[in-house]
């Protein structure tokens, strides 16, 4: 006989149910529908910045615009075992979605577009997210790998999805109609596509690009050293073009004191992608530095007394975040501020030591020029109603971007490994 029982989420801001029943015994979870009503969870997380609770309680206190969250620890008989992150995002083309450029080759921008274009007011509907919508690569679950294999751990993972839906639904009026569990790199693939079984659509959107950075880089000048002379040339001529930048690193009082312009150098950036369903609270800029103190940076470009861009990272144990960034694109021909921003972030990775650089999706071929690889991300979406998930393959496949861009190998070494290949 089954000894877990369900029981209803309670209503309150800190809901919390009580076990509930996986398929597979003797696994059960508990619902939570606010981090803080999570007293292990630290413990249960990886270290990893952005499945810890400073940094959950961080978004959960300054939300994108409609998100809302729930959070699932997994038990395994009374033993807690693991954690899941889940956002949930109220789409509503009418209301959310801007005319897209149809040249940009952001595949949520596609995807916007697609239901303005087609559907418009009658698209109305809640996504589940498994996952972090605002970074890219796994940061939506963990499990203690003593206690769970990996494949073990996606199939509680989609297990879990099926007892959770109907729990929104019920207690906090939340109709579900997408499951999204995104970002998952190759090495997981393996286990990952057992959701496909489950019916799931696999796809891809853009890869993540990353920098490993080597131990001999002990200096920027060591990482132009180890360029091809092209590569090396076209950074100083950046440098030169946005020499007159005045580059200063905030601190609290100056993010508090430039709060406005900030936000709306960013908001330029997030227009351009069309899609801005997930737009960023105006306090999360604020809110990261006050977290994470001296593990967040965020550096401002002026042209004279006038900020005209900025960029963000986070550290991340061994990895450097290339987070959120903003700029007036008017200065991008003229003062290359946009390569010159990479190059910095470069310049942050070297000095901090971190082992990578995380540059995310997006730009695909400029980050690959200063040294970043691309890494395919794999995700999978279900669709509740069994008939509209039988189109959910032919419409991602519809709605994939036609991006095309050349990888750059900007390192000596990389041209030789090709040669000789």
């Amino acid at each position: 006989m089954n000894q877990f029982k369900k029981s209803k989420l309670k209503s309150n801001n800190n809901s919390v149910s009580n076990k509930i029943a996986l398929s597979q015994f003797p696994f059960s979870i508990k619902l939570h529908s606010s981090i803080s009503s999570i007293d292990n969870w630290n413990t249960l997380a990886p270290n990893n910045i952005f499945l810890q609770k400073e940094y959950l309680e961080l978004v959960e206190k300054n939300p994108p615009e409609g998100m809302r969250f729930c959070y699932t620890v997994f038990y395994k008989l009374e033993r807690p075992i693991g954690i899941a992150l889940f956002q949930i995002i109220h789409f509503n083309a009418d209301k959310s979605l801007q005319q897209a450029d149809k040249n940009n080759p952001c595949f949520f921008h596609t995807f916007s577009n697609f239901f303005k274009g087609l559907l418009a007011k009658n698209v109305d509907f809640y996504t589940l997210v498994n996952g972090n919508l605002l970074l890219t690569g796994e940061h939506g679950f963990y499990f203690n790998p003593k206690e769970v294999s990996e494949a073990e751990g996606f199939e509680l993972l989609e297990d879990a999805v099926k007892k959770v839906i109907p729990v929104l639904k019920k207690e906090r009026k939340i109709h579900v109609s997408l499951s999204l569990f995104k970002d998952y790199h190759e090495t997981s693939t393996p286990q990952s596509r057992k959701l496909i079984t489950h019916q799931c659509s696999e796809f891809t959107i853009q890869p993540n690009l990353m920098m490993e950075l080597r131990e001999d880089w002990k200096s920027y000048d060591d990482y132009l050293a180890a360029m091809l002379s092209k590569y090396r040339t076209r950074a100083k001529r950046a440098a030169k073009k946005g020499a007159n930048f005045r580059k200063v690193e905030f601190d609290e009082a100056m993010i508090i004191q430039y709060q406005k312009r900030i936000y709306e150098l960013y908001c330029l950036i997030a227009k351009s992608v069309g899609f801005n369903v997930l737009r960023l609270s105006f306090d999360y800029f604020l809110g990261l530095k006050q977290t994470f103190k001296d593990k967040f940076h965020l550096i401002g470009y002026f042209d004279k007394d006038r900020l005209v861009g900025f960029y963000t990272v986070i550290e991340n144990e061994e990895e450097l975040e290339a987070h959120f960034l903003g700029f007036e694109q008017e200065y991008n021909p003229t003062c290359q501020i946009y390569l010159n921003i990479l190059y910095d972030i470069v310049k942050w990775g070297i000095e901090l030591e971190s082992k990578r650089i995380v540059f995310a999706r997006t730009a695909t071929e400029i980050k690959s020029s200063v040294g970043a690889v691309p890494h395919e991300m794999y995700c999978y979406m279900r669709h509740s109603n069994n008939f509209s998930n039988r189109f959910l393959n032919p419409i991602l496949d519809y709605l994939k971007p036609k991006e095309e861009w050349k990888q750059r190998h900007p390192f000596k070494e990389e041209v030789k490994e090709t040669v000789s290949s």
